[in-house]
């Protein structure tokens, strides 16, 4: 999965444009974030094509920046989220941004940014805990 994220001026219709590019082109949302600080729009999101949807909005004139991320599903009950983040310090892993990306009741899937994907991929997959399917 990769994070992108778009700063642009804060202007009404800015994510109706953007959703309507990524759509057009079949690109899904995973998961989303807008915030509108000092004038100007910080919109995040997660999604499975991250190069193409980052070519897609650059050659439509946005300001675009991107970042891989795990995805990593567990338990939704209270404690899952710190047993995770003992994992990453046990393991000398930094977090630099988590976000919920979804919940059911049942499961809950984060996004994570780390300082080391490759080592904390291996061992998600190890403790059972990263989402397999990150095209």
């Amino acid at each position: 999965m990769k994070t992108i994220a778009i700063v642009e001026q804060d202007k009404v219709g800015l994510l109706m444009d953007i959703s309507y590019i990524l759509g057009k082109e079949k690109i899904n949302i995973e998961s989303i974030t807008a915030n509108a600080v000092g004038g100007k729009a910080v919109i995040t999101i997660t999604v499975k094509k991250g190069d193409e949807a980052k070519n897609i909005l650059t050659k439509n004139g946005f300001h675009v920046m991107d970042e891989d991320v795990l995805m990593a599903e567990m338990d939704d009950k209270p404690g899952e989220l710190a047993t995770l983040a003992k994992i990453f310090k046990e393991n000398d892993l930094m977090m630099s941004n988590l976000y919920i990306v979804s919940k059911d009741g049942k499961k809950t899937i984060v996004a994570i940014k780390t300082d080391k994907l490759k080592k904390a991929r291996k061992i998600l997959h190890e403790k059972g805990y990263l989402v397999e399917d990150q095209d």
